[in-house]
């Protein structure tokens, strides 16, 4: 068994009420978020941190606030997440496996299992989730280290990985 941790978009812009597409109570993950980056690297784990970065004028932003501008204060990861010997994996959409980068690094390093957390839980969450499940990787969500913006998203979410044999814990 071979374990990726995924830290899903732990941004300034959607982590801190000051960011310009601010998860409410996002913050309060942040500790968490880092504990399980910490303890990837101290177990030799794969880790994982995806990043929103968009240009200034990406078409992303016809459906959602401006955010997390590539170079921008909005688009580093949030302190507390930084974790040495994490790998960034940018992308300018919700789902992080339109980077090529990510399907490649998961197969380079034979994972089989992968814990997932960030914000935000029913949207890039979901969609890392499910890349992984589609690509026959257990995942398991570390839901004290995610953070939704509807709770009946994430439940509706939740029963989808329990259905597809993941585990929520």
């Amino acid at each position: 068994m071979k374990t990726a941790y995924i830290d899903v978009d732990t941004q300034i812009d959607f982590v801190f009420p000051a960011g310009s597409l601010y998860v409410p109570g996002a913050e309060r993950i942040l500790s968490r978020v880092g504990e399980l980056n910490r303890q990837a690297m101290a177990g030799g784990h794969l880790l994982i941190a995806t990043t929103d970065a968009h240009s200034e004028n990406d078409v992303e932003f016809q459906s959602w606030p401006h955010h997390c501008v590539a170079g921008s204060l909005g688009q580093r990861k949030a302190a507390e997440t930084i974790t040495d010997g994490a790998i960034l994996i940018e992308k300018q959409q919700l789902d992080c496996f339109t980077n090529p980068k990510m399907e490649a690094l998961l197969k380079a390093h034979e994972i089989t299992d992968a814990i997932v957390y960030g914000v935000v839980t029913e949207l890039c969450v979901l969609h890392a989730a499910r890349g992984l499940m589609d690509r026959g990787i257990r995942v398991q969500i570390a839901a004290d280290a995610a953070k939704e913006l509807s709770a009946t998203a994430r439940d509706l979410f939740f029963e989808e990985v329990r259905a597809r044999g993941g585990r929520i814990g």
